[in-house]
């Protein structure tokens, strides 16, 4: 079974992660995971730049170091940036103090207060060596989590499934999770505009997770 919003039990259990952005002003916060990626990243750009969007790219730190023209393509254009670990680690799979350096090796690269967990898999004690390695930085991490995953990464759906997570369960206020990845491009590619027309023609405004603030 595909929970493509996560269950209250999630946001209770872990109140220190964001799950959704404030509500009121009709946005919606896209997000990417896992690159930057040389060629599907631009491709993404294009379509966001389409619809005058911002989004926020999750990036890991080992894409950071190969790709770093496409990474600052990202500043350049004004979407926010986050650190997803350097080498997407699992954090259920992996010891907490080398998690917390892979966390801490990709944002020496990537200078972002946002962080967001490779597969939403951590444990609270690395949360709170997180935050606690963290706390003298100039502004307080942000673990951010979703309120709607695409599932795009999934061979199994089609594109128009993958449009469909989307449309049916974002709300005002929700930071929705795609991938600009190999993994996830044949269906991304295809859903996200459809998802950005779909909205904009809603009314809806799309920005960025705001970084480097409380």
């Amino acid at each position: 079974m595909r929970l493509v919003s996560p269950p209250s039990v999630c946001r209770f259990l872990f109140p220190a992660m964001l799950w959704r952005m404030p509500a009121g002003e009709k946005c919606l916060y896209l997000t990417f995971d896992d690159g930057p990626h040389p060629t599907i990243t631009p491709q993404v750009l294009d379509i966001l730049r389409r619809y005058d969007a911002k989004a926020t790219f999750f990036c890991i730190g080992n894409n950071v170091r190969k790709y770093h023209e496409t990474f600052e393509l990202l500043r350049k254009e004004g979407h926010s940036v986050g650190c997803h670990t350097f080498n997407h680690e699992n954090g259920w799979k992996t010891k907490d103090d080398d998690y917390v350096k892979s966390v801490m090796e990709a944002n020496e690269l990537i200078h972002s207060n946002l962080f967001r967990p490779p597969h939403g898999k951590i444990r609270f004690s690395q949360i709170r060596k997180i935050l606690e390695c963290c706390k003298d930085v100039s502004a307080k991490i942000n673990i951010v989590a979703w309120s709607v995953i695409a599932y795009d990464w999934d061979k199994s759906l089609t594109p128009e499934q993958v449009y469909n997570n989307v449309i049916f369960n974002a709300k005002d206020g929700f930071i929705i999770a795609f991938h600009d990845s190999e993994k996830a491009y044949q269906r991304m590619i295809e859903a996200l505009p459809r998802v950005l027309e779909y909205f904009s023609r809603k009314g809806y405004k799309f920005k960025a997770i705001p970084e480097n603030s409380d």
